[in-house]
């Protein structure tokens, strides 16, 4: 494994390819340069058998040129690094800092391709990718470059524990904004790395990880808490901030607090109840005052009075008596 510095100041985990697959992939590319090669030969002999000695040594030297050495140059730069041969090899060509390369890389590799690799049979880029840390040969020294592996088995991806289940949430408070990346870089390497580790040298690891986090954070680790747990813990706390922070703060955590880094509390919405349309909300009603019962002056009791007067049967009409003479006075 190898640790390329980008130019941000990000470290990249990359795997430089070995003399094995590199040579490999070249007799690939050059088992189909050749046979392009020859293809165009026998078409430029047979078309140009009228011209001159001088012509046709002329012709050869420039098709040797365009296919031998021009092809792998086109092909890298429109590619990215990535021959026929890389291709099925899982390899490809980057920069030094881990980006894809361009013309001048790639022209800068053909060139010393043809001293190290066609004129000396391969023997000089050999010797040089033995000698070097990362497997380069010259081509890959002058022109700044370096062929790693793109195709990584499964099982060795690095896997980071996750923290136990009662430390969660746990350090939601802590301002993680003045920790390096250089400090997580390594703690993430531990924390993939501590079952491989000899106990003791682990935990001292851990203790010197865990102080400089405490530092940086300005929070002293809890003394319950193992400080590889406390690695995992504040990990997994950064990472939760990173993805809300890429996907938007509505996983946001129903405790409330803040991610320490500027993040805004979220307000839960209020429930909204939809309204039946048939049931719409009613008026407030307001008591009745009670009936008072009218009095016999008014027009509505006498004309109870005439109906019920009207409903009795009439009264049978008295006899007349005889006449008394007397009339009361005025």
């Amino acid at each position: 494994m190898s640790e390329l510095v980008t130019g941000e100041a990000v470290a990249l985990e990359l795997r430089p390819a070995r003399l094995p697959s590199r040579a490999l992939a070249v007799l690939l590319d050059l088992a189909v340069a050749v046979a392009v090669y020859v293809a165009v030969s026998v078409a430029l002999v047979a078309g140009t058998a009228s011209l001159d000695d001088a012509a046709q040594i002329a012709l050869s030297i420039a098709t040797f040129l365009l296919v031998l050495v021009g092809g792998p140059i086109a092909v890298e730069t429109l590619s990215h690094g990535r021959s026929l041969g890389k291709l099925a090899c899982g390899l490809r060509v980057v920069r030094d800092d881990g980006g894809p390369i361009r013309f001048r890389h790639a022209l800068v590799r053909g060139a010393l391709g043809v001293v190290e690799i066609l004129m000396t049979f391969g023997v000089v880029a050999c010797i040089a990718s033995l000698v070097s840390a990362r497997g380069r040969r010259l081509g890959d020294v002058f022109a700044g470059t370096l062929v790693v592996r793109e195709r990584i088995p499964a099982g060795q991806v690095a896997f980071v524990p996750p923290p136990p289940p009662w430390l969660a949430g746990r350090f939601s408070a802590l301002d993680l904004s003045a920790v390096p990346d250089g400090l997580w870089l390594a703690v993430r390497q531990y924390l993939t790395r501590m079952r491989q580790m000899d106990p003791q040298a682990g935990w001292g690891v851990a203790q010197r990880l865990a102080a400089d986090v405490a530092a940086r954070t300005g929070a002293p680790v809890p003394p319950e808490v193992p400080p590889a747990m406390y690695l995992a813990a504040v990990l997994h706390e950064r990472q939760t901030r990173e993805a809300r922070r890429a996907f938007g703060s509505g996983s946001a955590s129903a405790g409330g607090k803040g991610d320490g880094q500027g993040g805004a509390q979220l307000v839960p919405p209020v429930p909204h109840t939809p309204v039946s349309r048939q049931a719409p909300f009613a008026a407030p009603q307001t008591p009745r005052a009670p009936s008072v019962p009218p009095s016999p002056q008014s027009p509505r009791a006498a004309a109870s009075q005439d109906a019920g007067s009207a409903e009795r049967p009439a009264e049978p009409p008295r006899p007349a008596g005889p006449a008394t003479g007397f009339v009361p006075p005025a």
